[in-house]
């Protein structure tokens, strides 16, 4: 009996040990699939006309400091409105991850840019998270710091 409430709290709370401390390493991958492949499909390759795909895309955006700062500002803030992506037109809303500690998110963004498979890929580490967590945005100035960015950087 024992064992199986062991077992059941550890699943409860996604194996944080009881002092509450998180992981000592968050898990990118495992994050995604947690928090992010019901909709963008564990590929990353997105749902055409109503999620926009991560793979092969967030590594090109993220290249740049600019870009870096709004993927990040994109998890920390959510996302709402229409865009273009990979050739396809989006209308919606991206909630906020922002109850992911830093490392989570980083964890969780150097994932989504490796998605590409490209041999060099943008990291985060969890002082990017925390500088950008400083100054909250709402969701449609983080659109609007997309449209800045797209024209001076096509996204992909």
């Amino acid at each position: 009996m024992k064992k199986t409430v062991l077992a059941l709290l550890a699943a409860v709370t996604g194996g944080v040990g009881f002092s509450g401390a998180a992981h000592a390493a968050a898990d990118g991958a495992q994050l995604y699939a947690t928090h992010c492949a019901m909709c963008h499909q564990s590929s990353g390759d997105g749902v055409p006309g109503q999620f926009p795909p991560l793979k092969g895309r967030i590594d090109k955006i993220a290249a740049s400091p600019e870009g870096k700062t709004y993927v990040t500002h994109v998890l920390l803030n959510g996302l709402a409105g229409s865009l273009k992506a990979a050739g396809g037109s989006y209308m919606g809303y991206m909630p906020s991850m922002s109850s992911m500690s830093d490392e989570e998110i980083a964890a969780l963004l150097t994932y989504v840019s490796s998605l590409s498979g490209a041999a060099s890929t943008p990291t985060f580490s969890a002082d990017d998270i925390k500088k950008e967590r400083a100054t909250p945005l709402q969701p449609g100035v983080v659109l609007e710091e997309r449209e800045k960015l797209n024209a001076a950087h096509p996204l992909p």
